[in-house]
């Protein structure tokens, strides 16, 4: 239904041109990708003598024919790949300067302060545009899955009261009232909770929030969470409506199947087996309990620890025999800056074990001790 002007014309910022003695091809670029245009002195008239002059960055309106490209030239990497555009006319409508970094696949990694400072710039870049459409589309997926299951999506304030939450709000004056102060949200967990006792009983939100707090891994100034509330339900409720959303964005966006439901751990499991209530499961290395064949080794701080009525673990590191003894003084300071009194360790080789506690793994006990925790040579 588009008129033949609109399919001849493009307009965009220029991501590369390359002269060919002749013919000059300029790959244009706006937030969809590129196209390559294709400008000749005899097709594209006084346009050819303009594609010459411009530079990275201008922004242009090209009008030309669609074609095939020539056999050979076709560019599988390429959306746009097996056509161009043979241009006809050429309006620049804005020149650029020499941008500060290169924004085509050439640039390698910039630093992050100067894409920051030139922010536009940076949301130039593929990676970038990539980046914001696909978190667009991932909050689709996640609205389309929740309304499917009937939670209504709700807005809630932003300029509160003060609530006794985790972190330091942020304050913002208020003209109305001298000497009064708004509070940005933390979260809208009051809100949601009076939605449900006003009887929304399935609601959710894309929700701003606001956390007056030092920048550390897990505690952004601003944020957006996706927040969920139901009422008259249970646990495992929760776990239906959120565990195949999940599923289904990983699956969609890493193309990779899930098992439902999902892996349960206990809190008790895994704190036993990896020391830490959030497990990477990836991570091979486990903890092993060898309280009983520890408090036997004769070693004095396993004896003690399992007498006051302690546990003994060991973790196993597969060929990290290969560790220098530089290397593991950086484990010890790591566990002693973790607020243990030192590092018991030992090599296991082919003959018998060597390290601080090599002495005590020998013999019966030191047997069980090892065929407990599995080590082999190497380990």
């Amino acid at each position: 239904a588009a008129s033949d002007v609109y399919k001849r014309q493009i307009a965009g910022w220029v991501h590369r041109r390359r002269d060919h003695g002749g013919l000059v091809f300029i790959d244009l670029r706006d937030r969809s990708g590129l196209v390559q245009t294709v400008f000749d002195p005899e097709a594209s008239g006084d346009a050819f003598a303009l594609g010459e002059e411009v530079r990275p960055e201008w922004v242009l309106r090209i009008t030309g024919t669609v074609r095939d490209r020539p056999e050979g030239t076709v560019n599988p990497n390429m959306d746009t790949g097996e056509i161009e555009l043979e241009a006809t006319a050429l309006t620049v409508l804005s020149r650029a300067q020499t941008p500060p970094f290169p924004l085509d696949d050439r640039g390698g990694e910039v630093s992050s302060e100067l894409r920051l400072k030139h922010r536009y710039l940076d949301l130039r870049r593929k990676r970038q545009t990539d980046f914001l459409a696909a978190r667009a589309q991932i909050g689709s997926t996640m609205r389309r899955h929740l309304e499917a299951q009937g939670f209504v999506d709700i807005e809630t304030p932003t300029l509160i009261s003060s609530t006794p939450e985790g972190a330091r709000d942020y304050l913002v004056p208020s003209r109305v009232h001298p000497g009064s102060f708004y509070a940005l949200p933390q979260s809208p967990q009051l809100f949601k909770q009076l939605l449900m006792i006003g009887g929304q009983d399935r609601y959710y939100q894309f929700a701003r929030c606001y956390r007056d707090e030092d920048l550390r891994a897990d505690r952004q100034p601003e944020f957006t969470q996706v927040d969920v509330e139901a009422s008259f339900v249970e646990e495992e409720d929760v776990f239906a409506v959120i565990e195949p959303c999940v599923a289904e964005l990983i699956e969609t966006w890493r193309g990779e199947a899930v098992a439902q439901p999902f892996q349960r751990m206990p809190y008790a499991e895994a704190m036993s087996r990896f020391g830490s209530d959030k497990p990477d499961l990836r991570n091979p290395l486990e903890l092993v309990d060898v309280t009983a064949e520890g408090a036997a080794l004769g070693f004095k701080p396993f004896e003690m620890a399992a007498e006051g009525g302690g546990m003994i673990k060991v973790l196993v590191g597969p060929g990290a025999a290969s560790f220098s003894r530089k290397e593991i003084d950086g484990l010890e300071n790591e566990a002693k800056g973790m607020g243990a009194p030192g590092l018991a360790w030992a090599k296991i080789g082919e003959e018998k074990p060597t390290g601080p506690i090599a002495r005590f793994l020998t013999g019966e006990a030191g047997e069980a001790f090892l065929a407990k925790i599995g080590a082999k040579v190497g380990d």
